[in-house]
This record gives structure tokens, C-alpha cells and sequence, in this order.
């Protein structure tokens, strides 16, 4: 479904101070397929999630859905960042609606989406509440409720929970397995945590210091649907230290990834 062909990025000039963000990425992302990118910090992989969205244009390589090259952001991607920058002068409800109001499609469908996936959030309760009156974690799967209104194809995902407490955090991980259980996504999920990119994943795409190339990816073979207990399965261990190799070994020291 996604296509990412040769793909570098260079901010400002490399000749005059630039910076080399990302390096020769080619990798294949297949519909429905959840595949997490983890690795040391300024490796590129927000940068990466930023070019598949059609934010930021590639200084070199090609980046193509459905066989369409990505130049600008597109009506099947939605997106989810660390912070939910929910509208805080307005309701749940509208915050969800809004991708489907400014493309001029907040038409009853849309209201019946938008309600059915707060109840599958755990959230319909709270449509008539202002943002600041829920907390990070329910704020959080609003912002996922909104990033799929208009049933987006991708779901991108920037360290969505990077912000909340531990526990808030796995709760929030298997939520976001369940929603992708109950209408499948090919969901493409930046994150520093180990055991959340493995618990996710059918495939972990470990990148390298900057500039951020592929140093490997590890195909993950768990059985679905997924939750934290499985942390001591075979498969797990075995993926996990995979990518503590990787990543700690290449650099010879503990980077900022969570156990």
C-alpha cells in the first residue's frame, strides 16, 4: 500500500551546516499492517512519519500510496500526535467532527461515526464536555476518535502516549488495538518504548543514529489479540532484545528507550 523508495531528507544545506535527517529509506508498508519505527532520539523517525503524510516533501527518493506519489497531505491519512491538540473552546463531539466539517462532509453518516467511535473508545459520555475536562488519556483517545471520523486508509501516529503515565499508557495501547481489531488500518506508530512497539507491531522497523537509515526490521509473531501479559512469551523476548541489540549496540552506550 505504501511505497517509500530511496527516500532522504536534508534540512537546510548540506554544504552550509545542514543536517542529514534521514538516508536511503526503501521499505514497503502493506495495507492493514501495523508497523512501529523505534530507535535512538534524532534518529528521523517523526521526520519519516511527517514525509508518508505529505507534511514535509522528501529532499531525495519517492514516497507513493496506491501507486500515487505523496506531494501533499491526503484525505486518507489520518494523524495523531504526542499532544491531542484538541480545540479547547469546543466539545468532544466537535473536536471528533472537525476533519469531516472542513472537508465539507459533517453530514448525519459522519455523526453516526463520529458517536459510534467515541462508544468504542469508552468515551460517548463525554461528547458535550470541553477538552479540559477529561483527562490526558481520554483527551488522547478523542484525538484518535478524530483521526479516524472520516475512515482514513492510514492512521499515522507520533508517540500518541509519550505523555502519559505508565498505566494510562498500556490501557491506552491495547485500546488502540482494540479500535484497530474492530475496523483494521494500516497504522504507522513512532514510538521510544520496547515493549510497546513489539505489543503493536507486525513489524518493527528499527532505524539507526542520524542520519536515520534501516538498521533492521523484525517481523513479530504473536498471536492477536494482544496484551501485556504475553511480555514473557518467546517471541516477545526474543524481539525485544533484538532491538535493545540494536539499538544499544550500535552506539555503544544506553539511549532514552523505555524497558
Amino acid at each position: 500500500m505504501i511505497e517509500i523508495s530511496g527516500a532522504g531528507q536534508v534540512f537546510g544545506s548540506v554544504g552550509n551546516g545542514g543536517v542529514r535527517a534521514l538516508d536511503g529509506i526503501d521499505l514497503s508498508i502493506r495495507d492493514r499492517e501495523i508497523v512501529t519505527l523505534v530507535g535512538p532520539s534524532g534518529c528521523g523517525k517523526s521526520t519519516l512519519l511527517r514525509l508518508i503524510s505529505g507534511l514535509v516533501p522528501p529532499s531525495e527518493g519517492s514516497i507513493t500510496i496506491n501507486g500515487e506519489r505523496v506531494t501533499a497531505p491526503r484525505q486518507d491519512t489520518g494523524i495523531v500526535f504526542q499532544a491531542p491538540t484538541l480545540l479547547p473552546w469546543a466539545t468532544i463531539m466537535e473536536n471528533v467532527m472537525f476533519p469531516s466539517t472542513i472537508m465539507g462532509r459533517a453530514d448525519d453518516a459522519a455523526r453516526r461515526r463520529a458517536k459510534d467511535l467515541l462508544a468504542v473508545a469508552g468515551i460517548a459520555d463525554f461528547a458535550d464536555h470541553r477538552p479540559r475536562q477529561l483527562s490526558g488519556g481520554m483527551q488522547q483517545r478523542a484525538a484518535i476518535c478524530r483521526a479516524l471520523v472520516h475512515d482514513p486508509g492510514i492512521l499515522l501516529m507520533d508517540e500518541p502516549f509519550g505523555a502519559l503515565d505508565a498505566l494510562t499508557r498500556e490501557i491506552m495501547t491495547i485500546e488502540l488495538l482494540r479500535i484497530w481489531a474492530n475496523a483494521p488500518k494500516t497504522i504507522i506508530f513512532v514510538t521510544h518504548s520496547i515493549p510497546e512497539a513489539v505489543i503493536l507491531a507486525d513489524r518493527v522497523v528499527v532505524m539507526s543514529p542520524r542520519p536515520g537509515r534501516i538498521a533492521e526490521i523484525i517481523d513479530v509473531d504473536l498471536p492477536r489479540p494482544r496484551d501485556f501479559a504475553m511480555s514473557g512469551h518467546p517471541e516477545f523476548q526474543r524481539c525485544a532484545g533484538r532491538i535493545r541489540e540494536l539499538i544499544f549496540g550500535e552506539q555503544g552506550a544506553r539511549f532514552d528507550v523505555e524497558h
